[in-house]
């Protein structure tokens, strides 16, 4: 079966040959869904891009253009585009919780500070930090992303991204030596 054979069939509402378009193209698409939701998305993030794409096919097979490229390539495009949106909404809601414990841990000025009233000091100096200072902190030392991938989700250059961590690392330094009178990292 060919591409314009597939999709004239789903536009009359085959049901047998969406089963089979999804037969065929299911791993293609997982792996490129997978690709870019590793490292935030669950299993169930990725199935739910998976059937989106196979849902888009079944709603508007009229979309796909024989003539621009094969109907596994246009999947292929689909499955980016729906996962990378995924990837944005789930970066978002990533950066709504923080846990006092796992921050301070990971934030590398804190393995500085000897004590717990001077590390919540800390705490309280990363949450008072403007946006997005404050979710490009949290972003690298609590959710432990690199620098690509918080460039990548915010919509801003890496160098950008590295230059806002250097300066708000100073800056938080300098905060806990003021609220702490003197004490120094």
């Amino acid at each position: 079966m060919n591409d314009a054979q597939i999709v004239a069939a789903i536009k009359k509402g085959n049901e047998a040959v969406i089963n089979y378009a999804i037969d065929q193209y299911s791993k293609l698409l997982w792996s490129i869904a997978g690709t870019i939701l590793k490292n935030v998305g669950s299993a169930e993030d990725i199935e739910e891009c998976v059937a989106d794409v196979f849902i888009h096919l079944w709603q508007k097979p009229e979309k796909f253009e024989e003539q621009r490229g094969k109907l596994k390539s246009y999947l292929a495009v689909v499955a980016r585009s729906r996962a990378t949106d995924k990837y944005r909404q789930l970066s978002k809601q990533a950066a709504i919780s923080l846990d006092e414990t796992l921050l301070l841990e990971n934030l590398e000025i804190a393995e500085d500070i000897p004590s717990a009233e001077a590390k919540h000091t800390l705490l309280s100096a990363v949450n008072s930090l403007d946006e997005p200072a404050r979710e490009i902190i949290v972003r690298r030392y609590y959710y432990e992303q690199k620098p690509k991938e918080i460039a990548f989700c915010l919509d801003m250059p890496v160098k950008q991204v590295e230059n806002h961590l250097y300066r708000t690392k100073q800056k938080l330094r300098n905060m806990i030596v003021i609220q702490n009178g003197g004490f120094d990292l």
